[in-house]
């Protein structure tokens, strides 16, 4: 299954590296510890929730998962029917039934929205939970304010030797940690989990170094500098070679717990089925493995839901079916293990869909009404927050704002989301300014 999709400005994984705002995500991990260790401390005592972020990038209809509108005309309702979940008088779209089934477990919030219908400021704004100072477009990749994962990263700091901040294939484009600095950008996960043999970058030996050639720290340093990605980061930096840092990456390599965590063939194969044996399936997996390690925020990244045209034949198709299959299956393994209540899942995208059906299919960009799942960490369970008007159009009880889910998050993570940060330059900014608590979550 292929993850670099493109939304509607055309726009890849390939295109945000290039513009070199991606910078930061293909930082190798001996690079991000010797930034971290240059940079002053700016945390505090570790708090015991972690977070697993399923971004939807390109923005899924609301519709046709967790707030459809059977009553309204065809034009609008769409293709899909309905099912019943677990709790009694909520209905889902029926293109999700395994998440039906887990409804008892999770909170959904219909009524979170906001008015810029642009990809990027779209993705700024939920990635960030503050909006994009100057107008930004459907193709644009900016971060001009620190991602909620970068900022997890700035409090918590390194868990077990392992980065707070990870992101599974790639980063989003308002994934980055602006002025926080790249020792808190994502330490990216890339390649598919399902395949025989996956393995993650800068955790484990290289191929060409046997268990007799690493027998010294010596060696085993020079076989890592002479890896393909290492030598380019040194042609760019002669700083990165033979350091302290290089050292923490062995011990990393050497650490049977990280070796256990990022290794998902250990994984019992029924565990493994459950999730779907597929890359998506599989990364959640991964994400549930991470946090199990340390890692104090995940975010898994599933792209191509800008759905302009046949977004019905799409959906009924191998599309939805490995997200439907894989949320509920790591809800059910987080409860199951008793990890829900330390972990936070949540799943959304950059806004909703229209109400009405395009001639092509399809739906457009809707940024006045989206659907949020969040489970864990003390969210009651079994509930639905806010609501749409009758046809969907937009969020018209208990409205809330990007702001007011960033606020929450924060705070469920024990970060403070009214604090004052500072720039490189001593300007102050307001992590999340003006957002409140999301009452219900909190009940």
């Amino acid at each position: 299954m292929k993850t670099s999709k493109n939304n509607c400005a055309g726009t890849t994984r390939r295109d945000f590296l290039q513009l070199g705002i991606g910078a930061g995500a293909t930082l190798g991990l001996a690079d991000i510890l010797r930034l971290r260790a240059a940079a002053a401390p700016g945390g505090t005592k570790s708090p015991p929730v972690n977070c697993i972020l399923i971004w939807m990038d390109g923005g899924p209809s609301h519709y046709e998962t967790f707030d459809p509108k059977p009553d309204s005309p065809k034009e609008i309702r769409g293709e899909f029917g309905t099912t019943k979940t677990s709790v009694p008088g909520t209905h889902f779209s029926d293109c999700v039934p395994h998440l039906a089934k887990v409804a008892d477990k999770v909170t959904i919030i219909r009524s979170i929205c906001h008015k810029d219908p642009n990809h990027g400021a779209g993705n700024h704004y939920m990635m960030t939970g503050a909006p994009t100072p100057v107008p930004v477009g459907c193709g644009a990749f900016v971060t001009f304010h620190p991602s909620l994962g970068a900022v997890t990263s700035w409090k918590r700091g390194i868990q077990n030797g392992i980065p707070a901040y990870m992101s599974i294939p790639q980063i989003s484009r308002s994934g980055g940690p602006n002025f926080l600095g790249a020792q808190h950008a994502p330490f990216v996960i890339g390649g598919d989990p399902n395949s025989k043999g996956f393995k993650v970058r800068d955790v484990v030996l290289p191929d060409k170094i046997g268990e007799g050639r690493a027998t010294s720290r010596e060696d085993l340093r020079r076989s890592l500098d002479r890896m393909q990605r290492i030598q380019d980061a040194a042609a760019e930096d002669p700083s990165i070679g033979f350091d302290q840092y290089y050292g923490q990456a062995v011990d990393l390599i050497n650490s049977p717990k990280a070796q256990a965590a990022f290794d998902i063939e250990r994984e019992d194969e029924k565990t493994r089925e459950k999730y779907g044996r597929n890359s998506l399936g599989q990364r959640m997996l991964l994400a549930r493995r991470m946090v199990e390690a340390g890692v104090s925020f995940v975010t898994v990244y599933y792209g191509g839901w800008d759905h302009h045209r046949k977004i019905f034949e799409a959906y009924k198709g191998k599309f939805l079916p490995p997200f439907d299959q894989g949320l509920a299956a790591l809800i059910n393994d987080l409860d199951q293990r008793g990890q829900l209540d330390n972990t936070l899942v949540v799943a959304l995208g950059e806004f909703g869909r229209t109400p009405k059906i395009n001639k092509d299919a399809g739906r457009d960009h809707w940024p006045f009404a989206m659907s949020v799942l969040m489970a864990g960490a003390g969210i009651p369970r079994g509930q639905v927050v806010g609501a749409t008007d009758a046809k969907g159009y937009y969020a018209s009880d208990n409205i809330y704002s990007p702001e007011d889910f960033a606020a929450s998050l924060y705070t469920k993570l024990g970060i403070d989301p009214h604090q004052v940060l500072h720039t490189n330059s001593g300007r102050p900014v307001q992590l999340v300014k003006g957002g409140s608590r999301i009452k219900e979550l909190f009940a």
